[in-house]
């Protein structure tokens, strides 16, 4: 995104945000009368937020200056937004909000290879028995090891530029296929995206995956255009596999402390579960090369 998309980004994020509040709901009297607008109007959330109307209509356009860390908090708190969104809002603000004229392009981000640690990848290799890989910008897979590859797909037999989560959830028919409960994988999936964009806004590759995306799959358009935004942090899958079955998985990602565009992501099931049992079978045929 150029300066002039971070602002049609952040009046998006807040239309969307101002659009899932009743008036009501937030303490406001409302006189009848039929609304123009899902939500909260402007000026609502003006009076809200404790600012004027006129700069909030600035701030939400993205022409506002030297936007205060209170009036950031008062936005946020008045749009209930959480952590990862009041994160993003942030980010966008001040995206929007660094230096030249209006329309003025930004300088594309300068691409730099991402780089798993030797350490990092022996890690890997000594969990067997645990699904795991490393993700890095734009959803990348930037390592993984041989369960992981069994579980999902053979990540080794694609191309570089394929190994990317999202591009593999929503244009391989095969990986797609492995989560039981697809629409939920893809909105998470969608939503840490848009945090990580919010991120890196001027990386070339990263537009050009989101435009690829959006040319080839109308459910990715809708959920994108669904402005959600979330932070990977723990939760849980059920996946499908033609060798066993159904299996029900928990996730955490550790972010890496000495590089916040990496994270160690692994997959566990219950003690004593038939997924555990599951599992253990396809470790087993990782480890001998069976399909």
């Amino acid at each position: 995104m150029n300066r002039t998309g971070t602002k049609a980004e952040l009046g998006d994020f807040l239309r969307s945000r101002r659009a899932r509040i009743r008036p009501e709901d937030a303490g406001l009297r409302t006189f009848g009368g039929r609304r123009r607008v899902p939500g909260l109007r402007r000026e609502e959330l003006a009076q809200l937020a404790g600012v004027s109307v006129d700069y909030y209509t600035r701030f939400e356009q993205g022409r506002a200056e030297n936007i205060s860390d209170g009036v950031l908090g008062a936005v946020a708190a008045a749009l209930r937004l959480d952590a990862a969104e009041r994160a993003h809002l942030t980010r966008l603000v001040r995206t929007a909000g660094r230096g030249g004229g209006p329309g003025q392009a930004a300088e594309p981000e300068a691409e730099e290879p991402q780089e798993v640690r030797p350490g990092l990848l022996r890690l890997l290799e000594s969990m067997p028995q645990t699904p795991a890989f490393v993700i890095g910008r734009r959803t990348d897979i930037l390592a993984w090891n041989p369960l992981f590859a069994r579980l999902v797909t053979d990540f080794g037999a694609l191309p570089p530029e394929r190994r990317n989560k999202a591009w593999l959830v929503f244009l391989d028919p095969e990986v797609r296929g492995r989560f039981v409960n697809w629409e939920r994988k893809a909105r998470d999936l969608v939503a840490f995206l848009r945090f990580d964009l919010g991120r890196h806004p001027h990386d070339p590759r990263f537009a050009a995956l989101i435009a690829e995306l959006s040319e080839r799959s109308p459910e990715f358009t809708r959920l994108w255009e669904a402005q959600e935004v979330r932070d990977k942090t723990h939760g849980g899958y059920h996946l499908r596999h033609p060798l066993v079955g159904e299996v029900a998985l928990a996730y955490e990602s550790l972010n890496l402390p000495d590089d916040p565009d990496q994270s160690l992501i692994t997959y566990t099931a219950e003690a004593g579960s038939p997924s555990e049992d599951a599992l253990r079978i396809l470790a087993g045929a990782a480890a001998s090369g069976r399909v």
